[in-house]
């Protein structure tokens, strides 16, 4: 048995880097995951850039690198004209016994102040650290932004998981081949597996890449893992009907590609509706899935919660084999 299923998900690789609607469902987790770490910053990142002269003053330096971005260059002139670049930046340069500010003028109030408030606090001798003060970690090290994003993308990954099961589906469709099945010794059962394995393999391999791309593999991804496999699961059924029900390529990732309207609502409900309205979530296998996915990205859930909304997960992904199996079945013998 293990020998046919690995017969089935061998050949499913070699037709499938042949088609270019597969080889960009298998890139476009990892092009994903590069893009968020570009597009969101560090839970500690400011926005605010500071230039000075090298050298100049550096004590002043050393104070503002705590607080600023700071870029260091040859001489004042310098400074003068990387302020006039279409970026956002300050200079400070020193002027007789003060400092001056130097702003192009267009950059956010904002910044300027804090500039100001930095200059200020530095010539009153404000010390960066405090023997009365201490500093309590709550733990959490990746940004809000990025473990929004990070969460999608590993739902999206389950959902490309399914549109891979109909992309096989329908090129074995358009082969013949699933009808010369029943002539081999492979079973229907081994069939359906050998036809998943592409899926879950996929799910599993990228979801871990991106996680490390997106510097959150440091999360627990033993917790990790029940999620991805009970969404998958739940994305290779949906994959089974639409490939069966198919006539072609693109009908059938047309399809499949619905599944990311439930996936968009219960991100977008989760994170801007009030809780007393989640209840009108609760039937989406997302929505479970995205909160799962949440307490391990922020490490501050247990395995007992972690269990409650995979068990939650799994029922309703039970009541969509329930519904769709006889159809899988009905579908793969008319073939």
């Amino acid at each position: 048995m293990f020998k046919r299923l690995w017969t089935i998900f061998a050949r499913d690789i070699k037709v499938g880097t042949r088609d270019f609607i597969t080889l960009f469902v298998l890139i476009f987790p990892l092009v994903f995951a590069f893009g968020i770490n570009l597009i969101t910053p560090g839970i500690n990142d400011t926005t605010v850039n500071v230039a000075m002269v090298a050298g100049e003053d550096p004590d002043r330096e050393a104070y503002f690198d705590r607080f600023a971005h700071l870029t260091l260059l040859p001489d004042r002139q310098a400074v003068a004209d990387r302020v006039l670049q279409r970026d956002s930046l300050i200079g400070v340069v020193r002027d007789g016994s003060g400092m001056l500010v130097l702003a192009q003028g267009n950059e956010p109030d904002e910044a300027v102040e804090l500039v100001k408030l930095i200059a200020v606090l530095y010539d009153s001798g404000a010390q960066t650290g405090s023997e009365q003060t201490e500093l309590v970690s709550l733990g959490r090290t990746i940004p809000p932004l990025k473990q929004i994003m990070v969460n999608a993308l590993l739902l999206f990954v389950s959902v490309l998981a399914g549109m891979l099961i109909a992309l096989n589906i329908i090129e074995e469709k358009t082969d013949k081949t699933i009808s010369a099945i029943h002539v081999t010794p492979v079973s229907r059962l081994t069939f359906i597996l050998g036809k998943s394995l592409t899926g879950a393999v996929f799910a599993v391999l990228m979801s871990v890449i991106g996680l490390f791309v997106t510097g959150c593999g440091q999360i627990n991804l033993l917790q990790m893992l029940p999620v991805i496999l009970a969404m998958t699961l739940l994305s290779i059924m949906i994959g089974f009907i639409q490939g069966i029900n198919g006539d072609d390529v693109m009908e059938a990732a047309g399809s499949v590609k619905l599944m990311f309207l439930p996936l968009a609502g219960s991100i977008i409900g989760y994170e801007l509706l009030a809780e007393k309205w989640h209840p009108f979530l609760y039937w989406s296998p997302f929505y479970w899935a995205y909160r799962a996915n949440e307490m391990i990205l922020s490490q501050n859930g247990s395995w007992a919660q972690l269990l409650l909304f995979v068990g939650i997960n799994a029922l309703l992904g039970a009541g969509v084999f329930a519904v769709l199996a006889p159809r899988i079945q009905k579908g793969l013998q008319a073939q």
